[in-house]
């Protein structure tokens, strides 16, 4: 599945990537901001739904008091009210496997770029590989398609990639390269813009409860372990990874910030708007 995703991701990382005289950063950049742009839709059900979620909160800890005895009766509560909102509790799970599936191909383009992006024959790829393993006695890399590229790029026209952006070189792997403190920017970045996105959400959600006079449920909790995670999850990653990944994780961050904040002044003008009428 991931290999099927990361493949048609590569036939249109390919046409950005000439599109724009080969530069494979902004190519990256790009790619992101397409794919965000996609997938702005499901965002949006998203944020409006976890909006609408916060605000049932405290009918939701209604029933859980009221029927605290009789979990039987509290579920099919529970249930009716998400029925009689339009409300499925599941619609968060599935964003969630968009995400993942789309991380992991993601994954898997960056990490293997002749592969799935410059569609080499795997022949070829193979022979280079043993080159380089006969070159390091028997030793290469995870990423051993950036390694061919590194090493063999100048004998061979057809897998060069351009991977310098802004005097980083996106192939390189924090972990390999521990004594390069240029390979430390993107993750830290991602990291700042990672904490400000916390900060919002936490925020929106500590400014609900204020209001509501409940406390938080296990969902909410959940959903402020989940954004504590995901990030630390991700600079784990982005540590054995290529930088390529890490700047995609940036550049999808950012988005992700700007697209909350557009959707949550739209949602609220909106709200505000049918108060009014009504």
């Amino acid at each position: 599945m991931f290999q099927f995703i990361a493949n048609i991701f590569g036939y249109l990382l390919e046409w950005l990537y000439n599109g724009i005289g080969q530069n494979y950063g902004i190519a990256l950049i790009l790619f992101t901001i397409i794919l965000r742009i996609i997938l702005l839709p499901l965002t949006i059900k998203q944020q409006k739904s976890m909006k609408k979620t916060t605000e049932l909160q405290g009918k939701m800890q209604e029933i859980q008091f009221k029927y605290k005895n009789n979990p039987e009766l509290m579920n099919k509560e529970i249930m009716d009210l998400y029925k009689r909102e339009n409300l499925s509790p599941f619609s968060g799970c599935i964003s969630s496997i968009v995400q993942i599936l789309i991380i992991l191909s993601v994954f898997y383009l960056v990490s293997r770029p002749l592969t799935y992006m410059k569609k080499i024959d795997p022949g070829i790829i193979e022979n280079y590989r043993n080159e380089i393993s006969a070159e390091n006695d028997g030793k290469i890399s995870n990423y051993y398609e950036i390694e061919i590229i590194q090493k063999k790029a100048a004998q061979d026209e057809n897998i060069k990639v351009n991977m310098d952006f802004l005097g980083l070189d996106l192939s390189k792997v924090p972990s390999q390269n521990m004594t390069d403190i240029k390979v430390y920017i993107i993750p830290i970045l991602y990291v700042i813009s990672s904490i400000f996105s916390i900060k919002m959400t936490t925020g929106k959600t500590n400014k609900k409860e204020q209001n509501g006079s409940s406390q938080p449920d296990m969902t909410q909790q959940m959903n402020k372990s989940m954004s504590y995670m995901m990030p630390i999850m991700a600079v784990s990653i982005a540590f054995v990874a290529p930088l390529g990944l890490a700047l995609y994780w940036l550049i999808s961050n950012i988005l992700m910030i700007l697209e909350r904040i557009v959707i949550n002044k739209y949602v609220d003008s909106k709200e505000e708007k049918t108060l009014c009428l009504k």
